[in-house]
This record gives C-alpha cells, sequence and structure tokens, in this order.
C-alpha cells in the first residue's frame, strides 16, 4: 500500500532530481572531473553498480529487467549489453532526457526509458528487479512496502541498496557533508541491517522470496549495502 508519507517524500525526490542537482549528478555520471566529496561518490557507486551486475546473469537474452530510479542510465545500458530488454524508469523527467540522450546506439532497441513512479505495474513483469540507491531516502516501512511492490514485479530476483546505519554514516548525514547546502539531496534514511532483515523476513508480502547476498560497499562520503531477495 502506497502511504502518504512515500507521496510526500517520492515528491521531495522528484523536485530535488529534477531542479536543483539534475546538472550535478549529471555531470557525476560522467568521468568529467569533480570534486574530491563527489568523486568519492562516484568510484563507490561504479562499485556498487559493478557488485549489483556480478549478482545478475552474465547473459540476459531474453530476460526483461526493471532498472527502478535508473538515473541517467548507466546500469541500463550494462544490462542492456548482456541482452537484457531493460525498462528504466526514474522520477525526473531531466534525469530520463540525459539518459535517452546519452543512450548508445547498439543498445537503443534494448532500453525503454520512462518517467514515472518504479512500482508502477502497467508495464508488465519483470525477471529482475534493480533498484541501486533508489530506496535509501524512505523510512523504514515505507522502503519495505516498495521492496513489496517490487517483489510482486519480479520472477527472479529483487536486488536493491539501502543506507546501512553506521557511526561513521550517521555523522556525515548530521553535518551534511554529502553535498553542498545548495544541492543536498532529501535526508537519506539509515537502518540497521539487522532490522531490515528481520522487517522483511516478517512481512508477508514477501513470503516468496528468500534474502539472500548482502555487501556493504564504502568508499569515501560513500556507503551503501546491497541486498538480494529470490524467489523461493
Amino acid at each position: 500500500m502506497t502511504t502518504q508519507s512515500y507521496l510526500d517524500r517520492r515528491h521531495d525526490l522528484k523536485t530535488y532530481f529534477d531542479r536543483t542537482a539534475a546538472d550535478a549528478w549529471a555531470k557525476l555520471t560522467t568521468d568529467a572531473p569533480v570534486s574530491g566529496v563527489r568523486a568519492t561518490v562516484r568510484a563507490g557507486r561504479d562499485r556498487m553498480r559493478a557488485t549489483l551486475m556480478s549478482w545478475l546473469p552474465d547473459d540476459l537474452t531474453g530476460a526483461r529487467l526493471l532498472d527502478a530510479g535508473c538515473g541517467t542510465g548507466l546500469l541500463s545500458v550494462e544490462a542492456a549489453r548482456r541482452g537484457a530488454h531493460v525498462v528504466a524508469v526514474d522520477l525526473s523527467p531531466t534525469l530520463v532526457g540525459i539518459a535517452q540522450e546519452r543512450m548508445p546506439e547498439d543498445v537503443a532497441d534494448r532500453i525503454e526509458f520512462y518517467s514515472g513512479d518504479m512500482l508502477d505495474a502497467s508495464r508488465g513483469r519483470y525477471d529482475f528487479c534493480v533498484a541501486m540507491d533508489s530506496l535509501i531516502h524512505y523510512k523504514a516501512d515505507d522502503l519495505v512496502s516498495a521492496l513489496s511492490g517490487l517483489a510482486a514485479l519480479a520472477d527472479q530476483k529483487v536486488l536493491f541498496t539501502f543506507a546501512p546505519r553506521t557511526l561513521a554514516l550517521s555523522v556525515m548525514h548530521s553535518a551534511g557533508k554529502l553535498f553542498p547546502r545548495s544541492d543536498r539531496s532529501p535526508a537519506i534514511e539509515p537502518i540497521a541491517e539487522a532490522k531490515l532483515s528481520g522487517m522483511i523476513a516478517k512481512d508477508s508480502r514477501l513470503a516468496g522470496f528468500t534474502q539472500g547476498r548482502s555487501e556493504r560497499i564504502v568508499n569515501g562520503f560513500y556507503t551503501s549495502n546491497a541486498m538480494e531477495l529470490s524467489a523461493s
């Protein structure tokens, strides 16, 4: 069930990524020079994307994959180059527009970019749903509800990331040092892995999925934790 708190946060995120920080995030997802802080975030995101991709089959020919919160489309392109048909969704029309402009010709027929809600079920089912750093802004209950929505669309796996509750991450977030004040993102919602794991295990909507691999990526100002849910 979509809650008002989920809708409110989704609105905040759309405003942030579509207006306040679109240029910054567009630059972050290239190899253009960036500040030291953003360089660590870029490197961390590259490592996280590689981790999530390593949990998918090398050959995705014939598979449908949802890139939930696709941003400028880096993961979508990698999955398409493995043969997947990718439905790439992001709240920000601006970032989706950038992703479409950057889309390489060799995968243009295998990626559909849309602006909208990642939980929209109107585009059918998927073999894999991947949500990289797109759930980290939601409170725990909304995060788990979103996972259940993605699981309802997935036949094989849901791969996602969350912000782990660590002392270092809490200090950085409290100090507001991840980004300058002018384009700081809406608050990240850290959660302890054990708590999240327990909530997933108790949620009847996720009863058909088994928790699998978990891996934390820490690189300077970037800290995120990947988790795998596999259909039982």
